[in-house]
């Protein structure tokens, strides 16, 4: 079942980055590359292009809970930073956005750590159930991780702002994807009448909350930032609850754990990179434009 839901999740990775393509082109003819206002959504939902990103996204999002029914959050999450090399790959594809020998690097990096970091956890992490009481728990310090930042991004301004928001955006995604897991473990284990209600209005508030601060992030600063932290830090949250709080990690030997630890900060670094050198080609256009 493990590989199973490791082939859902990188076709609900890949989902992800087409619809999220989709989507962009769909902006970029509505509004002729300028700011999305209020009277445009209307002529943006009967974009074609947009639409088939909805459904697109729509689907991925279908395939990555059909993975975290068949597999720990430790090994279904991570697999979703995958988007990112992805929609840079299709850019290039496109000519929307080359990408250069540093930018191939990164993601040939990223590619290749969540690739080991997915076998090794796969072979490894055991499946655990969610007792009420590791959902709270894990509500908790989620909870006291978004105030936190939150108390950031309100004492900030500009770019710190927009860090934390999205930064917070990412941990709220990451328990909604711990959730998820919870519910669709226990519906096939246990059948549809034990659903833990507790999860499921979990999964609600955590993703209005994370959507509504992903909303501020765009506000605050540039959405190649939003879109880069809170994908990152979406499945780096979802893993560290599962490694700890769930004892997904229980029994692994330390070598493996810091192998799965170097595999993640190479894959983080390599989404780094993606995003830096995407702003850096972004900021040029500006400057041709200007010029």
């Amino acid at each position: 079942m493990t590989a199973l839901a490791i082939v859902l999740a990188v076709l609900g990775a890949a989902c992800n980055a087409v619809g999220a393509h989709l989507q962009h082109s769909g902006v970029r003819s509505t509004t002729g590359g300028g700011t999305l206002r209020l009277r445009a959504l209307g002529r943006l939902a009967r974009n074609h292009s947009w639409l088939r990103g909805v459904l697109v996204l729509a689907a991925g999002a279908v395939l990555q809970i059909l993975a975290l029914t068949f597999a720990p959050v430790s090994v279904v999450a991570p697999i979703v930073v995958l988007a990112l090399p992805i929609i840079a790959v299709l850019n290039a594809v496109t000519g929307r956005a080359g990408l250069d020998s540093v930018g191939w690097v990164a993601v040939l990096l990223t590619g290749g750590a969540v690739a080991v970091l997915v076998s090794v956890s796969g072979a490894t992490v055991a499946e655990t159930s969610l007792p009420p009481s590791v959902v709270i728990e894990a509500g908790r310090l989620v909870a006291a991780v978004v105030a936190a930042l939150a108390l950031v991004a309100l004492l900030g301004h500009g770019m710190l702002r927009c860090l934390a928001v999205a930064t917070a955006a990412g941990a709220a995604y990451g328990l909604v994807v711990v959730l998820i897991r919870d519910v669709t473990y226990t519906a096939r284990t246990d059948g549809l009448d034990a659903l833990p209600v507790a999860s499921l209005i979990g999964i609600v508030v955590a993703f209005l909350i994370g959507s509504w601060l992903v909303q501020l992030g765009y506000a605050s600063g540039p959405p190649d930032v939003v879109v880069g932290a809170h994908t990152v830090v979406n499945p780096l949250t979802a893993t560290a609850i599962g490694l700890s709080l769930l004892g997904e990690a229980s029994g692994i030997a330390g070598g493996i754990l810091a192998v799965l630890g170097a595999c993640g900060a190479a894959a983080v670094a390599g989404v780094v990179v993606l995003a830096r050198h995407h702003l850096d080609g972004a900021r040029a256009d500006l400057l041709n434009a200007a010029n």
